[in-house]
């Protein structure tokens, strides 16, 4: 099943830092994981100065299960740069859809 995830990072000062301290080790996994065909793509999101103040994927996981226990492992989360987190459902109609 696919589904959209919106994250968003902390507003406080130290937010950048910890984004910075974990993003290699965030970036090893969501390398595997589109290499397993679980993140279908995948990006920061920016403010307009072009610094990044999220992050945004459509991914595919069997369950919502499997998709919470990425989130829940994933360095963003364990490294508390994801502050906010929002999960819907989603369906591709373009660009390698699954129907």
């Amino acid at each position: 099943m696919q589904f959209l995830v919106t994250a968003y990072d902390g507003t406080d000062a130290e937010a950048p830092a910890r984004r910075q301290a974990v993003r290699e080790a965030h970036l090893v996994g969501a390398r595997r994981l589109t290499e397993e065909g679980r993140i279908l793509v995948g990006g920061a999101i920016l403010d307009d100065a072009g610094g990044m103040i999220g992050s945004c994927c459509i991914v595919d996981f069997a369950t919502r299960g499997e998709l919470d226990e990425w989130l829940r492992t994933d360095p963003y989360v364990t490294g508390g740069v994801w502050q906010k987190i929002e999960v819907v459902p989603f369906r591709a109609a373009v660009g390698g859809a699954k129907t």
